[in-house]
């Protein structure tokens, strides 16, 4: 049986990531869990009429207190059997959108051009669910692409509380767009249980999410979370229907590059004949090194090989 999760202040964490948050539901490994988030704060809110924010968020707002980050997480969910050492497979089967509106930001000292915008500005954005469509307030209309730019599992327990602002080795805030419906997300575990959380739910970003944020909105995402025994990852991976796809974050992206492409080095060997020095070569043939994100302190790189590729040179 499904398990569905509403956004309510006593199944949200606002900011964090805990390996001592309390778990708010227990699966089975391969069961299905439906899990829905809220976004933004009361300044955030819409006056437009045509722009309801739900009465989730409302309460939430009120209850719950924020913690070193501005995101309002679902979770977390305990996987049945999941020890650290494990992995949690996230299977992402369906995100939708849960909000008739969105929101955008910058704000100054903060975003890839602090010093251009030293401002403060925010908009407002209509989101069609019905059509999957997102209106700008500059008369351009978007499709939508919705995905979850936080999801994660608990940090190493000797991290303590650790910030939802900054991706890292639990996954967090990676705000990767190509981690929508249909993709797959493999979560390294650090404490019994896993704890899965998800939320800062975007209805479309760039790559590079580049002022500060995306289209900030409320997602209902149906996820399958299966147990990998002994996967021993160090950080996040994924894969898609044509891609696998490696990710780094670090401070310079120059070095979350170089850490995004030995990952994909590494994984290209350990799958195919190839030697590293091999495929080192190949993925400057046949590898796109992309700018996830700019603006999380901690930057992203992800690195995406497409399975074809791969396929040629199996063991």
């Amino acid at each position: 049986m499904t398990q569905k999760i509403q956004p309510t202040p006593q199944t949200v964490h606002w900011g964090y990531f805990d390996a001592k948050q309390p778990v708010i539901a227990t699966i089975d490994p391969g069961e299905t869990v439906v899990m829905t988030s809220v976004s933004g704060t009361r300044d955030h809110l819409p006056s437009d009429p045509a722009m309801t924010p739900r009465a989730e968020l409302l309460a939430i707002i009120d209850a719950v207190k924020p913690d070193l980050g501005p995101h309002i997480l679902t979770g977390p969910v305990a996987v049945r059997g999941a020890e650290p050492g494990d992995a949690l497979r996230v299977e992402i089967q369906d995100i939708q959108l849960a909000d008739d509106w969105g929101y955008m930001l910058f704000r100054p000292g903060m975003g890839t051009l602090p010093d251009d915008f030293n401002y403060f500005r925010r908009v407002h954005i209509g989101l069609d669910r019905t059509n999957g469509l997102v209106k700008t307030p500059w008369g351009i209309t978007l499709n939508a692409q919705p995905f979850f730019g936080v999801m994660g599992t608990a940090p190493k327990p000797e991290v303590g509380r650790a910030s939802s602002t900054m991706p890292s080795h639990f996954g967090g805030n990676i705000d990767n767009k190509e981690l929508g419906a249909g993709s797959v997300l493999y979560l390294p575990v650090w404490t019994a249980g896993g704890l899965f959380s998800c939320g800062d739910g975007h209805a479309v970003q760039g790559d590079g999410e580049v002022c500060v944020t995306a289209v900030e909105t409320g997602l209902t995402g149906t996820f399958r979370i299966d147990l990998v025994k002994n996967a021993q990852l160090e950080a996040p991976y994924a894969e898609t229907k044509d891609h696998l796809i490696t990710m780094a974050f670090d401070p310079d992206l120059d070095e979350a590059a170089r850490i995004a492409l030995r990952r994909m080095i590494a994984m290209v060997a350990a799958r195919t004949t190839l030697s590293s020095e091999d495929a080192y070569m190949l993925c400057s043939l046949a590898a796109d090194v992309r700018v996830t994100q700019l603006v999380n302190l901690e930057k992203g790189i992800h690195v995406m090989m497409l399975r074809e590729v791969i396929a040629q040179a199996k063991h």
